[in-house]
């Protein structure tokens, strides 16, 4: 196995600090949340979390969930926050009575990863990179679970070949991505369903967000689309975390706009422009009324588009 990369004590004191504010400083409304569940395969289901609950994702609270069910038991994606547990469960239920048996997350952050002890207390085995039970150990305080070592993937696997499962008829598929959005990101590809849940390295409700703090890295981002369109062919279905569910044609503008601003920015670096001055010149304006939520305040690093440009700034910047 890869091991993670390591962080200074100031550092990954920050990282924790950001997902447990992230938890409980947005000022998310559990109770309103409910949880909406569509079909996309023969038994195959993505579970998402209503809109205008979470103000960090007010397209819909937290992260999706996959869902295969079938006489082998259940196999999730992801796990949500902590506090709506039992509303993912009962929504579970309605899909089907077989045990949970199998989770995985595509990435390490509260809103896919907040509910794992609650499953696994549940009996599920959770599996995932070692890079992101790494990345649990540093941050270990976390709303609803806090320390609890149930939340820690018991299989993990690096870089390399795809870990493989097969059940309920259908050939899953645990993809390894180098360093994207966070340094342990994981796509899941359900082989007979043609469906690819990829995570948070793409998203199009609001602009992109890699978490260096979790070793995301901008050119990983890059690097991941790149094999999403490897693996995806015209009609698969590709699952972000956050955002409309899309086909490997919306790779391409998506992939384009990353890349005209990483050109743009690195000019304005050549030109000895600060961070500041790169952002006043409102480098994604030809974006923004094509990216819902764009402009939407993203913490303390601004918009969501302000929040994107200093990302480029500071992985341009750090490699010069």
């Amino acid at each position: 196995m890869i091991p993670a990369p390591r962080f200074s004590c100031v550092r990954a004191f920050a990282a924790a600090a950001c997902l447990c504010a992230y938890a409980h400083a947005q000022g998310i409304d559990y109770a309103k949340i409910e949880i909406l569940t569509e079909k996309i395969g023969p038994n195959l289901y993505i579970l998402s979390g209503s809109a205008g609950a979470d103000p960090g994702h007010q397209d819909a609270a937290g992260g999706r969930i996959g869902v295969l069910a079938g006489p082998d038991g259940i196999f999730m994606v992801d796990s949500q926050y902590a506090q709506i547990t039992d509303k993912v469960v009962a929504a579970i239920r309605k899909i089907s009575p077989e045990p949970i048996r199998y989770l995985t997350n595509t990435h390490v952050h509260i809103d896919h990863t907040g509910g794992n002890a609650n499953f696994v207390k549940m009996g599920a085995v959770l599996i995932a990179r070692e890079e992101l039970r790494e990345e649990l150990l540093r941050a270990p305080v976390r709303a609803g679970n806090a320390n609890d070592p149930a939340r820690l993937p018991v299989i993990t696997y690096g870089m390399g070949d795809p870990v493989k499962l097969r059940m309920d008829g259908e050939t899953v598929d645990l993809i390894p991505v180098r360093a994207a959005h966070t340094g342990g990101d994981t796509m899941i590809r359900f082989e007979n369903a043609d469906v690819i849940m990829i995570g948070d390295f793409y998203r199009n409700y609001g602009y992109p967000f890699i978490d260096t703090n979790n070793g995301g890295t901008l050119k990983g981002v890059l690097a991941a689309l790149d094999e999403t369109m490897k693996l995806a062919g015209d009609n698969t279905r590709l699952v972000p975390g956050h955002g409309t569910i899309i086909h490997r044609s919306d790779i391409v503008p998506y992939r384009d706009m990353i890349l005209d601003i990483q050109a743009k920015v690195q000019r304005m670096i050549a030109e000895g422009k600060s961070e500041q001055e790169v952002l006043a010149a409102k480098l994604t304006a030809p974006y923004d009324a094509k990216v819902p939520g764009g402009q939407l305040a993203a913490g303390a690093a601004g918009s969501s588009a302000d929040r994107f440009v200093r990302m480029v700034y500071s992985q341009l910047k750090s490699a010069n």
